[in-house]
């Protein structure tokens, strides 16, 4: 039951590492997870594989609060994961915070959130 483990967070580096409308990936023990900075300087991540068509969102576009899958085009809300448009599905989303510019994501082996 990982809802009762306590959270953990590891630093993965600095809000300034990330581009504007960009993401950088961070290997974990689960799999890839792609970090992304809006315009706004907001951080989300998401485990870096479209649910749709497997690509890889870290190489997508980055609009607003979205991120655009460079494979087929599909779109995904970076705040929860889900696609926006008829072929509904989600995508992984992993807890993230930042504390004095440095992003820390909720330890990915116990907090992956997504509906099944």
């Amino acid at each position: 039951m990982n809802a009762m483990l306590p959270q953990s967070w590891v630093a993965v580096g600095r809000v300034t590492d990330i581009p504007r409308r960009g993401a950088r990936v961070v290997k974990a023990p689960g799999g890839d997870i792609a970090v992304f900075r809006t315009g706004a300087d907001e951080v989300y991540a998401l485990r870096d594989r479209c649910p749709h068509g497997n690509g890889p969102l870290s190489n997508g576009i980055v609009h607003d609060r979205k991120v655009t899958c460079p494979l087929h085009g599909m779109v995904f809300d970076l705040t929860d994961g889900h696609s926006i448009g008829p072929d509904a599905c989600q995508a992984r989303t992993i807890p993230v915070r930042v504390v004095a510019g440095v992003i820390e994501l909720g330890n990915p082996l116990y907090t992956e959130t997504a509906s099944a």
